[in-house]
């Protein structure tokens, strides 16, 4: 035999090891993968048909990541109910959203909410509810950060990050749940975050209530799973919204200033999309995130001494540059 026929048979021979190694190792994770994948794209679909007319309620409604939340329901068709404090600005959200050219159109409701009067939600509930007589989709979008390390936060703050971040959203949803078991269908969204995952320093407060929305969401889908009603918890990374502006300091006071990482944040508009995709595929806890955050979440749970050593260091880099800029 000479060489070059040699030199062919041995790459030939290569080749039947890769197209081996793909088909008996490979092929058994991709197949299932590839079927399921397909069953959720169906599903989605079939789902999306039935999206409009679908009464959905979306919290922190008049900016950010909830005024996308309201467009991309709008135009999908839905009865969308606006809530958040700031009445003029859901108004402004509301001539936006009739300005849209849909089919079918129906005017968005604003309701005013504020998420830290615990004791108001239940009546919040019902006018809601006494808009449709139902609601259909629950977004628990609205939420404040804090931006402050441990020692220097007041716990009036960290009071008032659960309250609003926690036990607003767990309120709102006790109230809407009854009528969801009754009818005996609907869905309910937690927009938790990577720091719902894993926590950051200078973040304890914001993660801290955000691990509560996440253990809760994790009980609650559970119990509710036997009565047809689904529930998501979404956990972006940084997105380019207001959030940081808004954020609170460790002594209670305005922030006011866009974080860099804010600013290189995904797009609200690309994250709506996705929590759509989340909410027709019915999928149960999502992360949307770039390569960092994700490595972050595996390391704290597969390497956690990695972890906190990364975080240490994080931790010595924003004390020193607190410094510098004070």
């Amino acid at each position: 035999m000479k060489l070059q026929e040699m030199e062919k048979c041995s790459g030939s021979s290569d080749w039947n090891v890769i197209y081996w190694v793909i088909g008996s190792i490979l092929m058994p994770i991709a197949l299932p993968l590839a079927v399921i994948n397909l069953w959720q794209r169906f599903r989605a679909q079939k789902y999306r048909n039935q999206l409009p007319g679908k009464v959905v309620l979306i919290t922190g409604a008049s900016s950010g990541l909830g005024e996308s939340l309201a467009h991309v329901f709008y135009r999908a068709g839905c009865k969308v109910i606006l809530a958040a404090r700031r009445v003029e600005e859901l108004e402004r959200v509301k001539k936006d959203l009739m300005a849209l050219d849909v089919d079918p159109a129906y005017p968005p409701t604003v309701l005013p909410l504020d998420l830290s009067e615990l004791n108001s939600i239940p009546d919040f509930a019902a006018r809601a509810l006494a808009v449709y007589n139902q609601v259909d989709i629950l977004i628990n979008n609205g939420g404040i950060s804090v931006r402050a390390d441990v020692a220097a936060t007041a716990v009036d703050v960290d009071l008032k990050v659960m309250v609003v971040n926690y036990f607003g959203t767990v309120a709102l949803t006790k109230a809407l749940l009854p009528s969801m078991i009754k009818r005996q269908t609907g869905h309910i969204g937690f927009i938790s975050s990577v720091q719902g995952k894993f926590a950051l320093p200078q973040r304890a407060a914001y993660s801290a209530s955000k691990h509560a929305m996440q253990a809760f969401a994790d009980s609650l889908r559970a119990e509710v799973a036997s009565k047809k009603i689904n529930v998501s918890c979404i956990s972006p990374s940084y997105v380019r919204t207001q959030l940081s502006m808004n954020a609170l300091t460790g002594s209670g006071s305005n922030y006011g200033k866009m974080d860099e990482t804010t600013a290189k944040g995904m797009s609200p508009d690309k994250l709506a999309e996705r929590i759509l995709q989340c909410i027709l595929r019915k999928e149960p806890d999502i992360i949307v995130s770039d390569l960092q955050s994700k490595a972050a979440y595996y390391l704290r749970h597969l390497l956690p001494s990695v972890y906190f050593w990364i975080m240490t260091k994080r931790a010595l880099k924003l004390e020193k540059a607190s410094k510098k800029s004070n």
